[in-house]
């Protein structure tokens, strides 16, 4: 019999022979990296003792996180014991299975008959749970580091397996027939939300696209599954995982286009979204649906001049309140953002899923442009979202510090900036201006050009307006006391 009948033969004996995987799997996803996954197992216990086999488990199950049960809660299962098996056959561990027999090889060369060449594994290679190290193989009495040809292995061997496997001693009270609910938690599974964000280049609203985009290298695939995914930051003590190779992408689109794909409930102190319709996640398959459009979003465009804000890590108490070199080197970018407010009225109103954010703006011409991308957390209904885009091209700031005055004896010091702002769109544009106000607790606007807002305890905020081509310039004098 040749090694693939037997594989298919050996296949066949145990789908007979242990339970297989259900056709319904359900899945909730965390956007962590593991996955809580929950299967049917059919059993047929006698009373006393069972040994129970599921083979299909993933590659990365958490063994000790198994639960079995009946979900009737009619039928007691007691587990004596459980083994996790995730050595499937391979050449390396059959020839392990072989060390020390003599098996054939057969020898392919081009334009020549096939070669029958016995040899003696001395050594197989298999290591568990570790990379497999050279055989080596004796022909005709010496030694040799690689296969003299392909090898013919004359049985499978009765300790092998073709996937990763459960086994249980279940000790049952009386004989009964269940259909047992096996959930554990599993790594090599996560989901993270993305956006597309498109806006015309002179209006204030935006088209948003939000997708969810699920990755599987757990080893396993789950036909049919039931999906649902968590979003919040769960408690996880989470080993280092392994680089996943690249995956395979698959994009699912709805059938009909008012259903909604997606669904989403709050759920303990998280959010919970449901796909509508089961779906097959295969092992190193990258699967996206979209589960959130909206079109017309209010989404003011702001210019935000902040010059110092490198210098944010500073705290009351370091002892800058006279330290004269503080605050005055400072950027000229004027930052770019983008601000809408998470609500119904806004066409919006459902929790978003931390993610990355990609902003597309449309020219006269309605061709898309990239234009930035920044990282949202996870944003609650009614939320205002601000995010960065990028720096402006044609607004610039210049601030710099005309005066400083310090009494350490008396515990006061003064400092005057003027902040000159240029506009070189060919359109009107408002500059927002913050200044930092962090030498002390204790501050007071002794002089101003205009007025201003008190947006936090050491955080002021002046609104300039600007006409194309036009350059204004922002004064004032602050005065600490410590």
């Amino acid at each position: 019999m040749s090694l693939p009948t037997r594989l298919a033969t050996l296949a066949l004996i145990s789908a007979l022979t242990f339970p297989a995987r259900a056709a319904d799997p359900a899945l909730t996803i965390y956007n962590q990296g593991f996955a809580v996954l929950r299967e049917t197992v059919p059993l047929e216990l006698k009373a006393g003792v069972n040994d129970v086999c599921f083979a299909g488990v993933t590659a990365q199950v958490e063994a000790d996180s198994v639960i079995l049960r009946d979900p009737a809660g009619k039928v007691t299962l007691q587990i004596l014991e459980q083994n996790y098996r995730n050595d499937p056959v391979s050449q390396e561990l059959l020839l392990s299975l072989f060390e020390g027999q003599t098996i054939n090889f057969v020898a392919q060369e081009t334009q020549k008959p096939d070669r029958v060449i016995p040899g003696k594994i001395v050594r197989g290679g298999y290591v568990p749970g570790g990379e497999a190290v050279q055989p080596i193989i004796e022909v005709e009495g010496k030694l040799q580091f690689s296969l003299p040809g392909e090898p013919r292995f004359p049985t499978l061997g009765a300790d092998t397996q073709l996937k990763p496997a459960l086994s249980w001693k279940l000790h049952a009270p009386a004989a009964a027939k269940l259909d047992a609910e096996l959930a554990y938690i599993t790594g090599g599974l996560t989901w993270e939300a993305s956006y597309n964000i498109v806006a015309p280049e002179a209006e204030d609203v935006i088209d948003l696209v939000g997708w969810i985009t699920m990755k599987n290298t757990s080893g396993a695939t789950f036909a049919g599954a039931k999906i649902k995914l968590m979003a919040g930051d769960v408690n996880k003590v989470q080993p280092p995982q392994p680089g996943a190779p690249r995956a395979e992408m698959v994009v699912a689109m709805a059938d009909v286009a008012d259903a909604p794909v997606v669904t989403e409930k709050a759920f303990d102190e998280f959010h919970l979204y449901t796909l509508a319709r089961p779906a097959t996640l295969r092992d190193k398959e990258t699967k996206q649906v979209e589960f959130t459009r909206a079109t017309g979003v209010k989404a003011a465009r702001l210019f935000i001049y902040d010059p110092i804000m490198k210098d944010r890590g500073w705290q009351l108490g370091h002892n800058v309140g006279g330290d004269e070199g503080y605050g005055a080197t400072s950027s000229k970018k004027v930052q770019v953002y983008r601000e809408f407010k998470n609500s119904e009225a806004n066409k919006l109103g459902i929790p978003l899923p931390k993610g990355r954010v990609r902003f597309y703006a449309q020219d006269e011409d309605r061709q898309l442009e990239f234009v930035g991308e920044n990282n949202i957390d996870h944003t609650s209904k009614d939320k205002l979202v601000r995010l960065y885009v990028g720096d402006s091209f044609d607004l610039v700031g210049e601030r710099k510090r005309v005066d400083f005055q310090v009494n350490e004896g008396n515990h006061r010091a003064s400092e005057t900036f003027e902040i000159k702002l240029r506009n070189r769109k060919k359109k009107p544009a408002e500059i927002r201006v913050v200044e930092h106000l962090y030498r002390w607790s204790n501050w007071t606007i002794k002089e101003k050009s205009q007025e201003f807002t008190k947006t936090d305890a050491q955080t002021i905020e002046f609104k300039v307006a600007l006409k194309p081509d036009e350059e204004k310039t922002v004064t004032y004098k602050v005065s600490y006391t410590w």
